[in-house]
Protein backbone atom coordinates (compact mmCIF):
# COMPACT_ATOMS: atom_id res chain seq x y z
CA UNK A 1 0.00 0.00 0.00
CA UNK A 2 1.37 3.29 -0.68
CA UNK A 3 0.77 6.78 0.89
CA UNK A 4 1.73 10.15 -0.43
CA UNK A 5 2.67 12.71 2.17
CA UNK A 6 2.84 16.24 0.91
CA UNK A 7 3.71 19.46 2.52
CA UNK A 8 4.86 22.95 1.32
CA UNK A 9 6.98 24.82 3.83
CA UNK A 10 9.32 27.75 3.58
CA UNK A 11 11.73 27.53 6.40
CA UNK A 12 11.96 23.55 6.21
CA UNK A 13 9.87 22.69 9.29
CA UNK A 14 6.99 21.57 7.91
CA UNK A 15 9.19 19.39 5.43
CA UNK A 16 10.74 18.21 8.90
CA UNK A 17 7.46 17.01 10.00
CA UNK A 18 6.40 15.44 6.78
CA UNK A 19 9.23 12.84 6.89
CA UNK A 20 8.56 12.17 10.35
CA UNK A 21 4.59 11.41 9.95
CA UNK A 22 5.98 8.94 6.53
CA UNK A 23 8.47 6.93 8.97
CA UNK A 24 5.39 6.59 11.31
CA UNK A 25 3.57 4.85 8.47
CA UNK A 26 6.14 2.63 7.57
CA UNK A 27 6.72 1.21 10.56
CA UNK A 28 3.01 -0.24 9.21
CA UNK A 29 3.59 -3.57 7.33
CA UNK A 30 3.11 -3.54 4.19
CA UNK A 31 3.03 0.49 3.92
CA UNK A 32 5.32 2.98 1.71
CA UNK A 33 5.32 6.74 2.38
CA UNK A 34 6.59 9.11 0.03
CA UNK A 35 7.38 12.31 0.81
CA UNK A 36 6.99 15.07 -2.10
CA UNK A 37 6.59 19.18 -1.81
CA UNK A 38 3.48 20.12 -2.76
CA UNK A 39 4.35 21.79 -6.18
CA UNK A 40 6.01 18.85 -7.50
CA UNK A 41 4.41 15.81 -6.27
CA UNK A 42 4.64 12.45 -7.83
CA UNK A 43 1.83 12.22 -9.87
CA UNK A 44 2.12 8.12 -10.28
CA UNK A 45 2.82 7.56 -6.58
CA UNK A 46 0.12 9.99 -6.12
CA UNK A 47 -2.60 8.43 -8.15
CA UNK A 48 -1.71 4.82 -6.88
CA UNK A 49 -1.50 6.09 -3.36
CA UNK A 50 -4.25 5.03 -0.90
CA UNK A 51 -3.84 7.60 1.49
CA UNK A 52 -2.20 11.30 0.58
CA UNK A 53 -1.85 13.44 3.82
CA UNK A 54 -1.10 17.34 3.78
CA UNK A 55 1.18 19.08 5.36
CA UNK A 56 1.01 23.45 5.84
CA UNK A 57 2.49 25.80 7.87
CA UNK A 58 0.54 28.03 9.53
CA UNK A 59 0.43 31.54 8.33
CA UNK A 60 -2.32 33.99 9.38
CA UNK A 61 -3.72 31.87 12.00
CA UNK A 62 -4.62 29.88 8.76
CA UNK A 63 -3.25 27.17 6.28
CA UNK A 64 -0.71 28.27 4.13
CA UNK A 65 -1.80 29.99 0.64
CA UNK A 66 0.05 27.76 -1.64
CA UNK A 67 -1.49 24.96 0.28
CA UNK A 68 -4.94 26.30 -0.55
CA UNK A 69 -4.55 26.95 -4.13
CA UNK A 70 -3.23 23.13 -4.43
CA UNK A 71 -6.27 22.00 -2.57
CA UNK A 72 -8.61 24.41 -4.65
CA UNK A 73 -7.11 22.26 -8.19
CA UNK A 74 -6.11 19.07 -6.63
CA UNK A 75 -9.59 17.51 -7.04
CA UNK A 76 -10.09 18.32 -10.63
CA UNK A 77 -6.43 17.42 -11.30
CA UNK A 78 -5.73 14.40 -9.48
CA UNK A 79 -7.46 11.17 -8.45
CA UNK A 80 -8.34 12.00 -4.57
CA UNK A 81 -11.81 10.90 -4.87
CA UNK A 82 -12.29 7.69 -2.13
CA UNK A 83 -8.84 7.94 -0.64
CA UNK A 84 -8.00 8.68 2.91
CA UNK A 85 -6.79 12.22 3.51
CA UNK A 86 -5.92 13.41 6.75
CA UNK A 87 -3.56 16.98 7.54
CA UNK A 88 -0.88 18.37 10.33
CA UNK A 89 0.73 21.34 10.42
CA UNK A 90 3.48 23.90 12.05
CA UNK A 91 3.46 27.05 13.74
CA UNK A 92 5.18 29.37 15.94
CA UNK A 93 2.55 29.72 18.68
CA UNK A 94 0.74 27.26 20.51
CA UNK A 95 -2.83 29.40 19.26
CA UNK A 96 -1.65 30.65 16.30
CA UNK A 97 -4.05 28.64 14.26
CA UNK A 98 -2.76 25.25 13.74
CA UNK A 99 -6.08 23.37 14.12
CA UNK A 100 -7.70 26.68 12.17
CA UNK A 101 -5.55 25.10 9.16
CA UNK A 102 -5.38 21.78 9.58
CA UNK A 103 -9.24 22.14 9.27
CA UNK A 104 -9.28 24.14 6.57
CA UNK A 105 -7.28 21.40 4.61
CA UNK A 106 -9.92 18.59 5.97
CA UNK A 107 -12.59 20.66 4.58
CA UNK A 108 -10.82 20.71 0.94
CA UNK A 109 -10.33 17.30 1.36
CA UNK A 110 -14.27 16.67 1.93
CA UNK A 111 -14.87 18.38 -0.81
CA UNK A 112 -12.56 16.39 -3.34
CA UNK A 113 -14.61 13.26 -2.24
CA UNK A 114 -11.93 12.03 0.37
CA UNK A 115 -12.22 10.14 3.30
CA UNK A 116 -11.12 12.05 6.54
CA UNK A 117 -9.88 10.16 9.52
CA UNK A 118 -7.67 11.05 12.94
CA UNK A 119 -8.76 8.66 15.30
CA UNK A 120 -9.42 10.87 17.91
CA UNK A 121 -9.13 10.13 21.51
CA UNK A 122 -10.56 6.66 20.52
CA UNK A 123 -7.24 5.40 20.56
CA UNK A 124 -5.67 6.76 24.06
CA UNK A 125 -2.51 8.87 24.52
CA UNK A 126 -1.42 10.54 22.49
CA UNK A 127 -5.10 11.80 21.47
CA UNK A 128 -4.91 13.61 18.17
CA UNK A 129 -8.52 14.92 17.02
CA UNK A 130 -7.77 16.55 13.96
CA UNK A 131 -4.14 16.08 13.45
CA UNK A 132 -0.88 16.90 14.88
CA UNK A 133 0.26 20.60 14.95
CA UNK A 134 4.23 20.76 16.16
CA UNK A 135 5.87 24.36 17.71
CA UNK A 136 8.51 25.90 15.81
CA UNK A 137 10.33 26.33 18.90
CA UNK A 138 10.92 22.87 19.86
CA UNK A 139 10.31 20.48 16.84
CA UNK A 140 11.78 17.38 18.53
CA UNK A 141 9.56 17.71 21.34
CA UNK A 142 6.99 16.76 18.59
CA UNK A 143 8.45 14.04 16.52
CA UNK A 144 6.86 10.94 18.68
CA UNK A 145 3.58 12.43 18.26
CA UNK A 146 4.01 12.85 14.44
CA UNK A 147 5.31 9.49 13.96
CA UNK A 148 2.35 7.87 16.06
CA UNK A 149 0.01 9.94 13.46
CA UNK A 150 1.48 8.58 10.33
CA UNK A 151 1.32 4.89 11.81
CA UNK A 152 -2.12 5.80 12.96
CA UNK A 153 -3.44 6.71 9.01
CA UNK A 154 -1.44 3.66 7.84
CA UNK A 155 -2.61 1.58 9.84
CA UNK A 156 -6.52 2.83 8.91
CA UNK A 157 -5.58 2.70 5.72
CA UNK A 158 -4.61 -0.31 5.61
CA UNK A 159 -7.97 -1.75 7.14
CA UNK A 160 -10.10 0.28 4.70
CA UNK A 161 -8.46 -1.06 1.58
CA UNK A 162 -6.21 -3.46 2.67
CA UNK A 163 -2.58 -4.46 2.11
CA UNK A 164 -1.91 -3.71 -1.71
Amino acid sequence: MKITVLYYTKIGHTKEMAEIVAAGARQVAGVEAAVFPMEAPDVQWLTASDCVLLGTPTYMADLAGVVKCWLETAGHKYPLAGKLGGAFATAHFSHGGGDIAIQSILHHLLVAGMVVYSGGDSLGQPVIHLGPVALSEDLEQYQSLFATYGQRMAEKAVALFGES
